[in-house]
């Protein structure tokens, strides 16, 4: 049984990081199970940073290969849970 991986990125610019994130997730859109994006908004603001939460499924390689990819991201925060 694969290992059960969460991984916690903090986006500090997401206008200028969403489309290396995006293309990242899109490529390995089959490990992820679930997908949760955060960021503060009212109607004043909307904050540069964001929070997303993936909840990984599939070969443990292939999540590694992702989360390696992410960290390679400048202005990225990876953390990583394992179950």
């Amino acid at each position: 049984m694969s290992k059960r991986i969460i991984l916690g990125i903090q986006v500090t610019n997401r206008v200028e990081k969403v489309p290396d994130v995006q293309e990242i997730l899109t490529n390995y859109g089959c490990n992820i199970r679930t997908r949760l994006g955060l960021h503060e908004v009212s109607k004043k603001s909307c904050s540069p940073l964001g929070l997303l939460i993936l909840d990984t499924i599939g070969d443990d390689a292939e999540v590694l290969e992702m989360e390696k990819k992410l960290r390679k991201i400048k202005g990225l925060v990876v953390k990583k849970m394992v179950f």
